[in-house]
């Protein structure tokens, strides 16, 4: 769903890819291969939102600010499933965790990791690379070569999604019973853990 606020249109290059139950309002620019899912919300009635190419915007997370603002998310930035973006900037292929708040006027290194369920207060400044976790969200580390690799492959998944979506994606009736000869998805993506061993 996409909606013109006050003249303004969004901007959607055609690589990327919006759920169709998803919501783009108003002064929004969204680069290349970009994946935003279903039921987020970027909502640019009050300032310009930009995204810039490779950005993901996961199932049921919020992208807004105060009037007056306008904010960036770098190329990269990966924002995980119900996360809310308030009047923030994201660095360059940072990972903001699901269900994390990042508060405004907050600015998020490149490379850093926000850890699930963290909230960044309003001004905070995460240096890069930085590891931050905690309501109030504090950094406990910098970031290792081994998680930022770990990151990106994930992310690189994403900038996939959106070309898999326009080839594939369909709205369709359910099947009544599961097919005999069900084919298996691929292993693409490990956990940290195990992408570390390898």
């Amino acid at each position: 769903m996409i909606y013109s606020f006050k003249d303004f249109i969004p901007v959607i290059h055609e690589s990327s890819f919006v759920h169709p139950l998803a919501a783009v309002t108003g002064n929004v620019i969204i680069g290349k291969n970009c994946y935003i899912g279903p039921g987020a919300a970027i909502r640019g009635d009050w300032g310009q939102i930009i995204l810039e190419d490779g950005v993901n915007v996961q199932e049921n997370c919020t992208v807004h600010m105060f009037p007056g603002k306008s904010i960036t998310l770098k190329e990269s930035a990966h924002v995980g499933h119900g996360a809310i973006i308030h009047g923030a900037n994201l660095g360059r292929n940072c990972l903001i965790g699901m269900n994390s708040v990042i508060m405004d006027d907050a600015e998020i290194g490149d490379e850093s990791i926000i850890g699930a369920m963290s909230f960044v207060k309003a001004e905070t400044k995460i240096p890069k690379r930085s590891l931050v976790v905690g309501n109030p969200a504090k950094v406990i580390k910098q970031v290792s070569d081994d998680m930022i690799a770990w990151k990106t492959k994930g992310t690189q998944l994403y900038q996939q999604l959106p070309t898999d979506c326009h080839e594939s994606l369909r709205e369709v009736q359910p099947l009544r019973t599961v097919p005999e000869n069900r084919k298996l998805q691929e292993d693409v993506y490990k956990t940290l853990r195990d992408f570390m061993k390898k």
